[in-house]
């Protein structure tokens, strides 16, 4: 069987988010259109008859009604294809747009992005989203609208049929056999080219890699100076072969076995065409009925072929991937044994106070992986505090951060605010009070202004004082004199009136937004490596001014810089998945452990000038 009961409900599934005002409209076409060819045999018909029973005189009056039936079927059956396609193309063009939509919001409303961040997952997104990259792939909206064409084409294949038996009943099991063996076998050639040709998109990819490094402008110059591109060719060109040949080879084979479906095709028509021939002729029927068995056969044979069900199998891959998508990212509550049950607090959270936040035997490893990142990590941020957690590459800090904004979810162990399990108070209301500025922020190509106030949008102009002041606070005045259009300059070269801007210069802007961030109520503020691409001296300035701007509002720092950790109010030190020390420099200093040894091998190399900061160019 080609598709299940379960593959058409769900093809069929997408349909009512079209609309029914569209659906209805798009039905009432199919079923007018799927019935005109058995309305133009019986026209045919009586025509053939008027003709055949009227004398030379009364010939043109009696051919005139049937004559008019006929034109009024053919002129219908041309207006419902003319109507058909633009509301069948606003049809998929809804049923597509809200798919993608609905995958889109799925995925950027999972509580969590730990499970968005696995690759089979990631792989689900991209086939959900249905952006047909080759032959074989078909949006939910083709699917669809295939699918209800083939029901209601079933109608029509009625409707030929009893034209059919108007003659006799043995043509109708006869073409109905002959037509539906012939387009199983169709469908079963076909679906093995199908198999066959997705196998090999794999390779298709890889040589799009290859090609695109030997057209890419960027590439080009290595593949020029190092002479990479005969080899690049060669390799392009391997992978198409390996694409290719396989379906050549299924296609041939394929073009060899054409003939059974000929033999039934043609065997059946020609059986009753010839019967029905031979008995007008001995006068057993008229030439009126041969000629409505003519058209109703064909009409019957066209309504099996009269759809491609590559749309239909096309699109399942994506209507599945949908379904299974919705049940990986659906948000659930995780039951930590480690974890004893706490008295939750009757008050929850005060949004105007900085919360205490513990970190309580904390875990967490990779989904995937038996790596333990954090394990039994205790640590607490105190209110208004300015904390700065230090440690090696690779120790965990930038995860710590993201289970601090509960982009991930512990392992065991929980986290508080106040008392509170911030699972329990769910990421919407957690997330209210905390700004993370991350390490690979995303440069958003929008006007400053937006860049700054982006995320805090309670339904009111932003205020501009505020904008002004958490600008001046990132030190961001410079950068601002320098726009040729002020706030409204949009921050990308691509957009009209707009310019590029250095490292150095878009962490000043997402420091900003940081700050705004903490004037408009956050009150947890979290900068994992903000200013990684500064200089020791500049970082210095923006984080001595950070120290006086914050607020009331609690701070948490990741740097890799020491000298510029030590204005914090307290250190922590990230090793072994754990908190190995913590308390101010000088206490850290005079303990003589793994924080001095790391301030003392960075002293040094800065006093032999090392500069330690990346930078990309100056704005443009």
């Amino acid at each position: 069987m080609l598709l299940t009961n379960e593959d058409r409900r769900l093809l069929l599934r997408p349909l009512r988010t079209a609309g029914w005002p569209l659906i209805a409209g798009m039905l009432g076409l199919q079923l007018a259109s799927t019935l005109v060819p058995a309305g133009t045999a019986v026209t045919v018909a009586a025509l053939v008859a008027d003709l055949g029973s009227s004398s030379r005189a009364d010939l043109f009056r009696a051919a005139l009604l049937p004559l008019c039936l006929f034109g009024v079927v053919l002129g219908v059956g041309h207006l419902l294809e003319a109507l058909s396609d633009p509301l069948q193309f606003a049809v998929k063009a809804r049923i597509d747009g809200r798919h993608r939509a609905a995958v889109a919001e799925l995925a950027a409303t999972s509580p969590t992005i730990g499970t968005l961040e696995q690759p089979e997952v990631q792989e689900l997104v991209r086939l959900a989203q249905a952006y047909p990259d080759n032959w074989t792939e078909r949006t939910p909206g083709d699917g669809a609208i295939t699918q209800l064409t083939v029901l209601v084409g079933s109608i029509g294949v009625l409707a030929s049929c009893a034209v059919l038996a108007r003659y006799a009943w043995w043509p109708v099991p006869l073409v109905l056999a002959a037509a539906a063996l012939a387009r199983a076998v169709g469908i079963r050639q076909g679906l093995a080219f199908f198999r066959v040709w997705r196998s090999g998109i794999k390779e298709g990819q890889k040589a799009r890699v290859w090609a695109d490094l030997l057209t890419d402008p960027a590439e080009g110059k290595e593949v020029r100076v190092f002479g990479l591109a005969d080899w690049a060719v060669l390799r392009m060109r391997g992978h198409i072969l390996a694409m290719f040949e396989p379906a050549w080879a299924v296609s041939t084979k394929d073009l060899r076995r054409q003939w059974p479906m000929v033999c039934l095709v043609v065997g059946s028509l020609g059986t009753t065409y010839a019967a029905v021939a031979l008995s007008a002729v001995h006068g057993h029927t008229t030439v009126a009925v041969e000629t409505a068995v003519f058209a109703a056969a064909w009409s019957v044979q066209q309504g099996f072929f009269g759809f491609d069900p590559r749309n239909q199998i096309g699109a399942l891959p994506g209507l599945r991937a949908y379904e299974e998508l919705k049940q990986k990212l659906a948000p659930r509550t995780t039951v930590r044994a480690d974890v004893p049950p706490v008295p939750v607090p009757r008050t929850p959270p005060d949004p105007a106070v900085p919360p205490l936040v513990r970190f309580e035997k904390v875990g967490f490893t990779y989904p995937g992986t038996e790596r333990t990142v954090l394990d039994g990590l205790d640590l607490e941020i105190r209110p208004g505090e300015l904390l700065a957690l230090v440690g090696l590459n690779g120790a965990g800090k930038s995860t710590l951060i993201k289970l601090l904004a509960s982009l991930y979810e512990p392992t065991s162990g929980r986290i508080t605010a106040d008392g509170h399990d911030t699972a329990d108070l769910g990421p919407d209301l957690w997330r209210r009070q905390v700004s993370v500025v991350f390490q690979d922020f995303v440069r958003y190509q929008l006007p400053l202004a937006d860049n700054i106030t982006l995320g805090q949008d309670t339904g009111a102009a932003p205020d501009r004082a505020v904008i002004e002041a958490a600008s001046r606070d990132a030190g961001l005045e410079e950068v601002l004199a320098r726009m040729p259009d002020g706030w409204g300059t949009p921050l990308a070269r691509s957009r009209t009136g707009g310019v590029d801007l250095s490292g150095g210069q878009w962490q000043q802007v997402v420091l900003a937004r940081a700050l705004y961030a903490v004037r408009s109520g956050a009150r947890l503020l979290v900068l994992d490596e903000p200013t990684a691409h500064l200089d020791v001296r500049t970082e210095f300035e923006v984080f001595q001014r950070l120290a006086e701007h914050r607020g009331g509002s609690s701070v948490v720092l990741i740097s890799h810089r020491l000298s510029t950790v030590r204005q914090a109010d307290r250190i922590a030190v990230l090793d072994g998945g754990r908190i190995s020390e913590s308390g101010t420099h000088e206490e850290l200093i005079a303990r003589g452990g793994s924080y001095a040894e790391m301030f003392a091998i960075q002293a040094e190399r800065f006093a032999s000038g090392y500069q330690d900061h990346i930078e990309e160019g100056e704005l443009l």
